[in-house]
């Protein structure tokens, strides 16, 4: 039996999962992430727990094909981060030390590149080569698949969806610096920002208005039937429909897998989303389909399993 590891760098916790090759999860288990003193303890940690897990398990070196690994920042084709949002890394070469401490093949991608590869291989885009998946979340991350592999970009940065201009008139900044991106009006936080905005707006009666209000709380209740929720939630769909329309036309996707923590909210959401792409899409995109992620938060550990593979 050969097998591989796939390990998922976040900013609390790094997922780590022990596959054969043919992409059974055989275990799966986390470790703290330390970025204290720049994070030099991150990937001594990971190293000494991935050789814990061989001896457990009773695995020789042989036996292994390696191991992938997703971080989250813009990462090149040569393992290397130049820099991190939450890891307190600067310049790290990545694939270069985690090789010299384990003694295996190392193959690393950025974390929203690298789920998306997890939902082709093993979830909600199995069978597809060419797809894109967007993780809503606090922001927007986005992952593209062409012929099977991860467009990864002159610098690494390749589909940074969150990131598109769509609105060129904002006046409030990006958490990069930049106005109008998408990831203002299509994350968890941009819902909460429209639906304190239209609450302010007038008096209309709402469910929003009795509790904390937060992307869960509007999909609740939109599901209510509530005419201030669906107002909310038509425009996050159009800013992301339309946004996605732009992305096909250069990407020509089959499929785009919505993940992250506000696709929890089901098939609901895809209604909305998919009536401002069709508002915008080109001819040749019409048979393209929107599909709900399915692997939660084994997306990443599975991707970078398949990085390596």
């Amino acid at each position: 039996m050969k097998y591989c590891f796939g390990v998922d760098i976040g900013g609390t916790t790094v997922k780590m999962g022990l596959f054969t090759t043919e992409g059974d999860l055989l275990d799966k288990w986390e470790i703290k992430t330390r970025t204290e003193n720049g994070g030099e303890a991150i990937l001594p940690d990971i190293a000494r727990s991935l050789q814990e897990k061989m001896e457990e398990k009773k695995i020789k070196e042989l036996q292994m094909s390696g191991i992938g690994v997703g971080v989250p920042a813009p990462v090149g084709s040569d393992g290397i981060v130049k820099n991190t949002a939450n890891l307190g890394w600067g310049y790290k070469e990545v694939k270069k030390e985690l090789e010299e401490l384990t003694g295996q093949r190392v193959k690393v991608g950025n974390d929203a590149n690298v789920a998306a590869l997890g939902e082709m291989w093993l979830g909600a885009g199995k069978g597809q080569k060419n797809m894109v998946m967007v993780t809503l979340g606090t922001g927007v991350g986005g992952g593209v698949i062409i012929n099977g592999k991860p467009v990864v970009g002159a610098h690494g940065a390749g589909g940074e969806i969150g990131h598109i201009c769509v609105n060129e008139k904002e006046t409030i900044s990006c958490g990069c610096g930049k106005k109008g991106c998408l990831e203002q009006y299509a994350s968890a936080t941009g819902i909460v920002r429209f639906a304190k905005e239209r609450l302010a707006k007038d008096e209309s009666p709402s469910f929003l208005r009795e509790g904390e209000v937060s992307a869960k709380a509007v999909f609740d209740a939109l599901k209510e039937g509530d005419v201030v929720a669906e107002e909310i939630v038509k425009e996050f769909g159009q800013y992301l429909g339309h946004a996605m329309a732009n992305v096909a036309v250069i990407v020509d996707p089959s499929v785009i897998v919505i993940g992250g923590g506000v696709s929890k909210a089901g098939e609901i959401l895809l209604k909305y989303v998919e009536k401002a792409f069709k508002e915008r899409e080109f001819f040749a995109n019409e048979g393209t389909k929107f599909v709900l992620a399915t692997l939660g938060n084994d997306a990443g550990i599975c991707g970078a399993a398949k990085l390596i593979l």
